[in-house]
């Protein structure tokens, strides 16, 4: 695995400070229950209106607050700061809590922006030193209700490879709730056991055409967490032989055909999805060493398109982080 040193931190940074508060273009997530509702997003949204939607901002400022930790002698790192200053305060957050008020926003950002808005809240509770945290926490306690509020009613998990995935947002959210919420990891842990603990023998099908996530890797990955050191009998039973035909389709890397198209250039967030989930399973698995070779490849695969177009650069780099620091 390429070493990721400050060098490739500042590439990341840099390139996700292009986007971060970049107003257009901008996909909203709302439902319109009137005339009112109508208004800019830097209206609706006064921290997360950049990065083409709300949620891909919600991980930009993970991924760079993440950098900044990691590299605080890189060059980008006073300017991300500075930006949290100005950004990550109490009235913005008070704007972004007020949104979730509005009638018929149950629904907005579940899960996928619900997990990422818990893991930038965990990202920032390593910097006690710094006020940022403190002011997000009325945001991440919101979701943290919904997420208490919502998977007890959710009797089947979204097996999916995007944005409605149940296992990719769960790992998110337990992996805050366990400092942050014990009720809520507690509440993950149970549903998680009773969706995925008797799932055997992965079959998958996959990828599908638009998919940034693999549904198996990423319910592995959720189950190791939830199991921890119980985590090897059951990934023994679920992915019994990870070299053999019955996931090969998990071990090749997907092709991109179009990066200008926003949903085909997903599978180039899928390759460095699927990079994170082996890097992350490997020491858990029969060949270590195999199953990092299989997600360098996938590495290689999507590493050198990160800002081929917009589509791709509003977001893939924050999955790349993901692999690299896995």
């Amino acid at each position: 695995m390429t070493m990721f040193d400050s060098v490739s931190a500042e590439r990341f940074a840099t390139l996700t400070l292009g986007h971060l508060t970049r107003e257009w273009p901008y996909k909203l997530d709302q439902i319109l229950t009137g005339p009112d509702d109508l208004a800019l997003p830097k209206i609706l949204h006064p921290i997360f209106h950049g990065s083409f939607d709300w949620h891909s901002c919600v991980h930009g400022w993970w991924q760079v607050m993440r950098l900044a930790r990691l590299f605080p002698d890189m060059a980008a790192t006073a300017t991300v700061e500075a930006l949290a200053d100005r950004m990550l305060v109490p009235d913005r957050v008070a704007g972004e809590v007020a949104y979730l008020g509005r009638p018929m926003t149950d629904g907005f950002e579940r899960p996928y922006g619900w997990g990422w808005l818990l893991a930038l809240h965990a990202e920032l509770a390593l910097r006690p030193d710094r006020p940022w945290a403190n002011a997000l926490e009325p945001l991440a306690r919101a979701f943290a209700a919904r997420f208490k509020a919502y998977l007890p009613k959710l009797t089947y998990a979204v097996r999916s490879g995007k944005h409605d995935s149940t296992a990719f947002a769960l790992i998110h959210a337990l992996r805050w709730a366990r400092t942050h919420d014990w009720e809520l990891a507690s509440v993950i842990e149970a549903r998680a056991r009773s969706w995925f603990g008797a799932d055997r023998d992965a079959r998958p099908w996959e990828p599908s055409g638009e998919d940034f996530l693999s549904a198996t890797l990423c319910e592995a990955v959720l189950m190791r967490d939830v199991l921890g050191n119980d985590a090897g009998a059951w990934l023994a039973a679920f992915l019994p032989d990870p070299a053999g035909a019955a996931v090969a389709c998990l071990r090749v890397p997907a092709l991109v055909t179009d990066r200008r198209d926003g949903r085909l250039a997903h599978i180039d967030g899928l390759n460095l999805a699927r990079a994170w989930c082996w890097y992350s399973l490997a020491d858990a698995l029969p060949d270590p060493a195999a199953t990092k070779a299989v997600a360098r490849a996938h590495l290689d695969a999507a590493l050198p398109h990160l800002a081929d177009d917009y589509m791709g650069e509003h977001w893939l780099a924050t999955f790349a982080l993901l692999a690299l620091t896995a």
